[in-house]
């Protein structure tokens, strides 16, 4: 009797011990605590191209043409998030005072700077990618029918923080002037 006590209890014990969640893995409301994403050396165009992939299906999905990355544009996405991370805040001006107009001028891109979006988060960039088109601005940019070139960029800190930038341009083929609001 006592030796089957002790399987049945020593069993119990072992099935409880499987249900049990790691200590500091549950919020306080019950929910799981987000985990940082942290990106690896030599993952940057993996990362780039998932993006490009998941932006051109939004856009699709919307009935507009598809993007292209364009190396312009990632420098100056990339030159922005390393900025604002120096800053510690996510906006839109570099630190020296410089739009992301400036920003795309400066490293040569010849279309038309339509828009940047950009992010301060511990998330993948798809996670920043669905919280931008949950956002009537951000979406707009992502969708902008005019957009036919795409820079994207981050910087990780090493506490694991991430700072997007996005930017999306005109082709460079096909330059419109920016339609004056004077007349």
């Amino acid at each position: 009797m006592y030796r089957r006590e002790m399987i049945l209890g020593l069993s119990a014990i072992g099935l409880a011990a499987c249900n049990q969640v790691p200590a500091g893995r549950i919020g306080p409301d019950g929910l799981p605590l987000p985990t940082v994403y942290r990106i690896r050396p030599g993952q940057e165009a993996e990362i780039q191209f998932r993006m490009l992939d998941s932006v051109n299906a939004l856009r699709g999905n919307a009935g507009v043409p598809p993007v292209e990355l364009n190396a312009q544009l990632n420098a100056a996405a990339a030159t922005h998030s390393r900025d604002m991370s120096i800053q510690n805040r996510p906006w839109l001006f570099g630190s020296d005072g410089s739009s992301p107009l400036d920003r795309a001028r400066r490293v040569g891109f010849l279309g038309r700077l339509l828009g940047e979006n950009i992010s301060e988060s511990f998330e993948s960039e798809t996670q920043t990618l669905a919280a931008w088109m949950g956002q009537p601005d951000t979406r707009a940019v992502i969708l902008d029918p005019e957009a036919r070139s795409m820079g994207f960029s981050w910087f990780q800190e090493t506490g694991g923080k991430i700072w997007w930038t996005l930017n999306m341009g005109s082709d460079p083929a096909v330059i419109r002037p920016i339609p004056s609001a004077a007349f």
